[in-house]
């Protein structure tokens, strides 16, 4: 997990530049459907809010306590009463006071146990988790639209490490790699990593591997979308985004079934 400064310094980066797409987007583009299935620009736009503005204020009480999502309805019945522009303006508030809030909270309240999207962990991780909903959510928005994003930095490393840390159950259970064989992962383009899963017994990240029975190279925003479920495989192999090399067979699976998650 990332420490706190780089965290919520990733988290900054996120608000700024989802500040400044909302700010770019002209009218017709609001409604354009973005890569999650049930929303268009401005229900991604509603949810990166919506789940911010909850957040404003809260702090977990006892380990066993989650986020207040139930806030979640509230916000979207009155949002739905406001234009695009005054979104915007809202959404404007609502991160300067997070940003206030993250620029305020000491060691103790980070490290505050609590529920998070992915089960008991603490305020930190929570927020660790929040950087990666940005910067999928992000992409979510610009890839339809055909706008360039800033696929590198600390936001990007946040991002893929929540793959990275999946990477054991992705290869074991999704790609379904055998005893045995191992995978390594050569990313590049916003962010260069080499990510490694072996499996003996069961399928494990580990630091190195020389010479591994597949290896996969990817565009790293590729790879972390490819991952989400958001784009579709055989597009990405296509455009060579995505290739592999060793083990022909297992390399095209691992390249079709990295999705652990939408």
């Amino acid at each position: 997990m990332a420490s706190q400064e780089k965290t919520t310094e990733a988290l900054q980066v996120c608000f700024s530049e989802y500040e400044e797409l909302l700010n770019d987007l002209t009218q017709e583009k609001w409604g354009v459907q973005s890569l999650c299935p049930d929303w268009d620009i401005r229900g991604v736009g509603v949810h990166l809010s919506g789940i911010e503005d909850l957040l404003v204020g809260w702090t977990p009480s006892n380990p066993e306590e989650w986020p207040p999502f139930g806030k979640m309805a509230e916000f979207e019945k009155t949002v739905s009463e406001w234009g695009n522009d005054l979104f915007v303006e809202k959404t404007s508030r609502i991160l300067n006071n997070r940003r206030r809030e993250l620029g305020d909270i000491d060691a103790d309240g980070w490290d505050t146990p609590c529920m998070t999207p992915v089960g008991a962990g603490t305020y930190g991780r929570f927020m660790n988790i929040r950087v990666f909903d940005f910067w999928v959510h992000q992409r979510d928005m610009t890839l339809p639209l055909g706008i360039e994003t800033n696929d590198s930095g600390i936001h990007a490393e946040i991002a893929l490490n929540e793959v990275h840390g999946s990477l054991g159950y992705i290869v074991g259970k999704k790609v379904g790699l055998p005893e045995g064989m191992s995978i390594g992962f050569r990313l590049n383009g916003g962010v260069e990593r080499d990510l490694f899963v072996s499996v003996d017994g069961r399928a494990q990240v580990v630091d190195d591997i020389s010479e591994p029975s597949v290896e996969i190279n990817a565009d790293s925003t590729s790879f972390i979308m490819l991952a989400c479920g958001r784009v579709d495989p055989q597009e990405e192999i296509d455009a060579g985004r995505i290739t592999w090399s060793g083990d022909a067979v297992w390399g095209e699976k691992a390249a079709r079934n990295l999705r652990f998650t939408m």
